[in-house]
């Protein structure tokens, strides 16, 4: 097995599993406006959050209107009127307020930080990002965290993994694995930019993209590190 000199791994929906946490705030923040939590008001937010966040991957659209932009939308198509930035600060509070992990996350991150400099490669807000960490016991068994909005570009882009690597002491791309379940973000980044990938799949979706190593459970790095 080759000996890797940094891991590096991906937040949300893959230590984290933010769809969960995403759909408590959600509902939270739509009773705050008199709004029922319904699966088609669910999915037309998913689709207006994913569509913003794939335009901000593709470096379409700035942070800030993905963050406000996907409230003022979902709201608009409700036939709701609200101050974007108002709502988008009451739904990071709400966000803020509940973590919940993925099976095995706390574990594995403990045992591999025995054996392994841990690094965080995330697209986000810091402050959130901090702050679930913070909440989730995760945060201490990281070398260093580098999110989006504060390196200045975002995964895949090759600025974001220059931004990591600058930072990084003495380690070559190549000797470096990320660990995350966006073929769009994590794989093709990784595979762009010289690092061995691993892909956390746990729904067993087809791939689109070849990764180094595919994985269903995060106890399998066991085994492959």
């Amino acid at each position: 097995m080759k000996r890797y000199e940094a891991i590096l791994f991906d937040i949300d929906d893959t230590l984290l599993d933010f769809k969960q946490s995403e759909h408590v705030a959600l509902e939270q923040l739509l009773a705050s406006y008199n709004v029922r939590m319904t699966d088609e008001v669910k999915e037309r937010y998913v689709r207006i959050n994913s569509e913003l966040w794939r335009a901000f991957e593709r470096g379409e659209v700035e942070r800030d209107e993905v963050l406000v932009g996907r409230h003022t939308k979902l709201f608009d198509s409700l036939g709701v009127r609200i101050d974007g930035p108002r709502v988008e600060q009451q739904y990071r509070d709400f966000l803020h307020a509940g973590v919940h992990m993925v099976d095995g996350a706390l574990e594995i991150v403990r045992t591999l930080s025995e054996q392994y400099p841990l690094y965080i490669v995330t697209n986000g807000v810091t402050e959130t990002q901090f702050k679930r960490l913070e909440s989730s016991g995760l945060l201490p068994y990281f070398q260093d965290v580098f999110v989006s909005d504060a390196t200045g570009s975002q995964k895949p882009m090759k600025s974001f993994f220059d931004y990591v690597f600058e930072r990084i002491p003495n380690v070559a791309p190549e000797k470096g694995l990320i660990i995350g379940d966006s073929v769009t973000a994590d794989i093709a980044g990784g595979r762009m930019y010289g690092l061995d990938t691993c892909w956390f799949n746990p729904n067993e979706v087809a791939a689109t993209i070849e990764s180094t190593y595919e994985i269903r459970h995060l106890h399998e790095l066991k085994s492959l590190l």
